[in-house]
């Protein structure tokens, strides 16, 4: 519907957007509309990238199958939000008078930006903005939405779900929190359906760490561009890597609700004078010549520490926090957009729709268990500048033994892997050299039948014979992974298989999923539950799906995210006292019947924790699994015998010149 045909509230609604926001100059070209006075932009042409235009048909092609609920992925610096409105005019109504479109984001700078970009777009359509004391009307062709604004009051209801055609989510790794569940059920989007608008997703980072299923409002990803892929073909900046191991020690760090580190008690082991004197002289070792350094840290004392540090070595540090004034945070980021001084020092404010491109060193002084939050952080560099050739990302890794997630684990290698001044192709052949290296490993245990295989995630192979089935129950090699990043007793049950237990006998079990069609390996969560044995037949429920993940980390968080709210956490957590206290009564006649009578168990040779992760592993299979391999052995023995007992036939027919032996 043209302006015109609106009358002038339309007309003023969308001036006031236009006067709200600061638009570029370069868009100063004006067209006419037919019998109006007001003069409005010409549409802004942007010319796509390859990339994203085979982003926006793989959207349709889906849409036109009657799908939905699409996730994308790509990587920050794509231009994300050109694609948001590009596909405004290129998806159809599914039904009639079904033509607006809403974009929702949770934060302001995202609101904004996307705002701007549909104005010049589409300057002949209406925009509003609902957000703070900014109210839409619910009527405009196109909402941009802050996500706590809309859900505040009932603000929501004046949106009809059956006008709108389109809902774009940015940043949609957020999109199963309550939030947005709330709004897209109100557009009939809780679940697919025909009369339900589009619903598109973008994010850098399309994976949740806490571990609650994206599943839950998105049914396909349908595009995926990984930021390693833009780096090669030239859309986004070179990186080049440095790890530096400092030595915070992060094993007494307790975990918040995400699943990443608590803020505070991390603040407190990482902001020491220590670690921020090293911090301060890798950069200074390591960034020379560095124009733009944006610093990541973990709190308000942290920022300001940090900041003073570098100012002692003689470095123009300034910072930014949520707390800093407006006008001082325009005027000191602006600054630093010009170059007026090299470093500047944040905690999470830039993690998330901010565009500094001349940013050519990133420092993470912050550790983290969170993959998103870390593409986040180097995403911040990697936007393309004049002048700028790469831009070095400086991780400071803390302790190894806490499951952080450090540069090296992007690229599939160990955390304890220490790199410098390593290219993304670097670290790609790092890792192909590490994947030959375990293919050879295969190789050798295909030839090795009388071995049995035991080992965490990855997929090297280690040997291990077992003489007994306790043998077998209490190697503690299948632990050591998954206890380096979780803070729960899990236990290796078999390769590949992991195990939770419950104070009552429920369990929850982690394991690879083979894909025998040659596709990525999945990671299962599953929970057993234990039934009451008065009131059931069997003694436990069928196993029951919690969540599905590509990476381990992930299949971990979700588990523990699960098992923290379900399972005592007195009995799961490995760092309770009780587990370190001798073995009961109980747990050693249960242990001892596979010992022989002269080498029995006493409480002061077991504590109760180690007692409890041996039962744990014979409940889920360990004599079966003894008994397998012995098996083997004795099959592997018969076909040596065989072997040997030919090659002495062959021996003996061979006809040779000098004395025959008997």
């Amino acid at each position: 519907m043209p302006p015109a045909s609106r009358g002038w509230k339309g007309l003023f609604r969308a001036w006031k957007l236009r006067s709200s926001i600061a638009f570029p100059r370069r868009y100063a070209a004006t067209t006419a509309l037919p019998g109006l006075g007001e003069t409005l932009r010409a549409p802004v042409k942007i010319r796509l990238r390859e990339y994203q235009e085979e982003c926006i048909q793989a959207i349709l092609e889906h849409l036109e199958k009657g799908h939905k609920r699409l996730g994308v992925s790509l990587a920050t610096g794509s231009g994300k939000t050109v694609i948001f409105t590009q596909l405004i005019d290129r998806v159809k109504p599914h039904a009639e008078g079904a033509e607006q479109t809403l974009i929702l984001a949770h934060r302001k700078e995202l609101v904004e930006q996307a705002a701007r970009h549909c104005t010049n777009a589409y300057p002949t359509k209406s925009v509003d903005i609902e957000m703070a004391s900014m109210h839409a009307s619910g009527s405009a062709d196109i909402t941009v939405a802050s996500l706590q604004s809309i859900i505040s009051g009932d603000r929501l209801s004046k949106f009809d779900p059956t006008k709108y055609k389109l809902v774009l989510v940015d940043e949609a790794h957020h999109i199963v929190s309550a939030g947005y569940m709330r709004t897209l059920a109100h557009f009939g989007l809780a679940k697919a359906q025909p009369s339900s608008p589009a619903l598109v997703g973008v994010s850098a980072t399309l994976s949740r760490f806490d571990g609650l299923a994206l599943g839950a409002a998105i049914d396909h990803i349908v595009f995926h561009k990984d930021y390693i892929d833009m780096i090669g073909e030239n859309w986004l900046s070179d990186v080049i890597f440095t790890t530096v191991h400092t030595k915070a020690d992060l094993s007494r760090v307790k975990n918040a609700p995400t699943g990443d580190f608590q803020v505070g008690e991390l603040s407190e082991v990482v902001n020491t004078h220590e670690v921020n004197k090293i911090t301060v002289r890798s950069w200074l070792a390591k960034a020379e010549g560095r124009k733009s350094t944006l610093v990541f840290c973990v709190g308000l004392d942290h920022v300001v520490d940090l900041t003073n540090c570098f100012r002692e070595h003689g470095v123009d540090a300034h910072f930014i926090t949520g707390e800093t004034k407006k006008t001082v945070r325009s005027s000191r980021l602006d600054a630093f957009k010009r170059g007026e001084f090299p470093v500047l020092v944040n905690c999470g404010v830039f993690t998330e729709g901010t565009d500094i491109p001349n940013i050519d060193c990133v420092v993470l002084a912050r550790p983290t268990k969170s993959r998103n939050l870390l593409v986040q952080m180097i995403g911040r560099g990697m936007r393309l500048h004049p002048g700028k050739k790469d831009c070095h990302i400086i991780d400071m890794a803390a302790s190894l033994e806490t499951g952080i997630v450090t540069i090296p684990t992007l690229f599939g290698l160990d955390p304890a892997e220490i790199v410098d001044n390593a290219s993304p192709d670097d670290m790609k052949s790092l890792q192909e050299r590490k994947e030959a290296e375990e293919a050879r490993a295969e190789s050798l245990a295909k030839t090795s039948a009388e071995n049995s295989t035991a080992g965490p995630i990855n997929k090297t192979v280690t040997f291990i014979d077992y003489d007994s089935v306790f043998d077998l129950i209490g190697d503690t090699s299948g632990e050591q992974h998954i206890r380096s990043m979780s803070p729960n007793a899990w236990v290796c049950v078999a390769q590949d298989r992991w195990i939770l237990t419950n104070s009552n006998g429920s369990y929850i079990k982690l394991e690879r999923n083979f894909k025998e069609d040659g596709g990525n390996d999945q990671f299962l969560v599953t929970e057993v539950a234990a039934l009451s044995p008065l009131k059931a037949k069997a003694p436990f429920a069928k196993p029951r799906k919690i969540a599905e993940a590509l990476t381990f980390d992930d299949a971990i968080h979700a588990a523990d995210t699960y098992a923290g709210k379900k399972y005592p956490f007195a009995f799961i957590s490995r760092a309770q006292r009780w587990r370190n206290t001798p073995a009961t009564e109980g747990q050693l006649v249960f242990l001892n019947k596979m010992r022989m009578k002269d080498d029995q168990l006493t409480p002061d040779s077991l504590t109760k924790g180690r007692a409890g992760d041996m039962i744990t592993k014979i409940k889920h299979g360990a004599r079966g699994r003894f008994a397998s391999m012995e098996k083997d052995r004795r099959k592997s023995a018969k076909v040596r015998l065989k072997l040997e007992q030919e090659q002495s036939m062959k021996e003996r027919e061979k006809v040779s010149v000098g004395p025959l032996s008997n």
